[in-house]
């Protein structure tokens, strides 16, 4: 249950007057996801295990948005121009891949909650609909683990040493979070091996237990992506990480060669009068114009 960390300048949660509220959100909307997910891990402990299962729910379908988002907010900031991962590789493996790969791992853990989910309330026993199920509990981590290892390999030439130090506090804790969770997800179907468990008895105290681990480190470095967002937003001449390989420049480039042809105008005209003053004589002053004319008469 992760999320893409990244300390990229280039960023857009929002509309430019509201991004910065737009990103505190998105990281307040993670923790809230991530709260409500050990909610749901606690509650199979309980006598009604299916109210677990539902704020399991509850919980992926926000994360699957969060990290929609970061996506998006990602490829906002460089105007959507897809062609610039071709000069800064990190850009397509983490702030591309990541939400992308977490985004889809979400998804196959929703769907095989869900599948048990259907199976408990149906009552019946369908044998190949609980294999599916069981195996996506293991898909969806695994793609976690995939998506955290990228996000922590990112590598930082400008960025402050402040920021790595909040961005590794942010990756740790993701990481080993995703490691639990599927080791559960393993540990779990090779439990069931031996018996012919149907339903919410297919999940495993094992997984219940792990899961729970998992989320109090997926809570523990939301809360830290929230001070990081804060450090970021707050600290002034905090250095961020600019695009590498000459895509920043190209970004640059290519976002001053579609300048509306009012704004352009103006800028020419406003050129073409500074020059206009430049190349003009400076005027005399009347003062000395005067004392001039008294000095020639004297002589």
């Amino acid at each position: 249950m992760v999320k893409l960390a990244s300390a990229r300048e280039v960023r857009m949660y929002g509309p430019r007057l509201s991004r910065n509220r737009a990103e505190y959100m998105n990281a307040g909307l993670y923790v809230f996801a991530t709260v409500v997910l050990l909610g749901g891990f606690v509650a199979q402990l309980s006598k009604e295990p299916k109210s677990g299962l539902v704020l399991l729910l509850i919980a992926l379908a926000i994360l699957i948005m969060v990290n929609l988002h970061d996506l998006l907010a990602h490829l906002a900031g460089i105007d959507y121009r897809l062609t610039l991962m071709e000069f800064d590789t990190q850009l397509a493996l983490v702030e591309f891949a990541v939400p992308l790969v977490q985004a889809l791992g979400f998804l196959l853990l929703f769907l095989g909650v869900l599948f048990l989910f259907i199976q408990a309330e149906k009552g019946g026993a369908h044998f190949k609909l609980e294999k599916h199920a069981l195996n996506m509990l293991i898909a969806g981590p695994v793609l976690w683990v995939v998506g955290s290892i990228h996000n922590s390999c990112q590598i930082y030439e400008r960025a402050d040493g402040h920021v790595q130090i909040l961005q590794q506090s942010v990756h740790i804790p993701f990481l080993t979070g995703s490691v639990l969770f599927m080791v559960g997800a393993i540990v779990n179907v090779r439990e069931q091996a031996g018996f012919h468990h149907h339903g919410l008895h297919l999940l495993g105290r094992s997984w219940i237990w792990l899961g729970i681990l998992g989320s109090l480190l997926f809570l523990i470095g939301g809360f830290m992506n929230v001070v990081k967002v804060f450090k970021m937003q707050q600290i002034d001449g905090l250095r961020l990480e600019k695009l590498r390989g000459g895509a920043h420049e190209r970004l640059i480039h290519e976002r001053e060669g579609q300048v509306p042809f009012i704004l352009e105008e103006q800028r020419r005209r406003t050129r073409h009068v500074e020059e206009t003053k430049l190349a003009l004589p400076l005027a005399t002053p009347y003062k000395d114009v005067l004392i001039g004319q008294t000095q020639t008469t004297v002589a």
